[in-house]
């Protein structure tokens, strides 16, 4: 599982005219090859009236599934031109469809690179980016005594307090990057003299706006 990762945050869709032609970018989180052919698939049957429907993903940890599709454009002009615009943004399991109307205005083929490029850019903007960062939960268990310290030292500090149990002791699970685990540990047995019970809890992923 890697550290950290910028995929897209939601899905949705842009539209810009250009030259007359309708360009509408389409983009989606797809973790699989399968989610993401399922996806331009669903839009090829949506917009089966569209002239072009071109699309590109990128899938995997280490990008190893990637595809781009002209869809009848000339080659090279559109499917290319968004994975590009997905490669640098350095985004991982995201699928981007432009779907194109015609409007009567040839463009030639820099004029078709420049055009998808720049649809599945505005795209991208409109449905916003997120860092995906790994991390460990920790459930720290302690005597009610502790409550008001921990809480006030948790909150001031770059942990992240996920939640607060109050049962018979008091339990806070805070998330921790796994480059962190050892200082958190150490952090915490220091704070509490010894005093908290200490365990991990399960490994997840964390999406923060960028």
């Amino acid at each position: 599982m890697l550290p950290r990762y910028n995929t897209v945050k939601q899905a949705g869709e842009h539209e810009i005219i250009i030259q007359k032609s309708r360009f509408i970018a389409h983009v989606q989180r797809t973790e699989t090859e399968l989610e993401a052919q399922e996806f331009i698939q669903s839009l090829k049957k949506k917009y089966w009236d569209a002239t072009h429907n071109c699309s590109a993903y990128l899938i995997g940890e280490n990008d190893h599934i990637q595809k781009a599709n002209d869809d009848g454009e000339p080659s090279g002009t559109a499917g290319v031109p968004i994975l590009e615009v997905l490669k640098k943004r350095k985004l991982k399991d995201t699928t981007v469809v432009v779907t194109r109307y015609f409007g009567g205005i040839k463009l030639g083929a820099g004029g078709l690179i420049r055009a998808y490029g720049k649809s599945a850019s505005e795209g991208l903007d409109a449905v916003g980016i997120v860092e995906r960062k790994l991390m460990q939960i920790f459930h720290i268990t302690m005597d009610y005594s502790w409550l008001g310290k921990i809480e006030n030292e948790l909150r001031s500090s770059n942990y992240i307090l996920k939640d607060i149990q109050y049962q018979e002791n008091v339990e806070f699970e805070v998330f921790v990057e796994e480059v962190q685990q050892q200082a958190f540990t150490e952090w915490m047995i220091e704070l509490t003299n010894g005093q908290a019970q200490i365990t991990k809890g399960e490994m997840t992923y964390l999406e923060c706006d960028i």
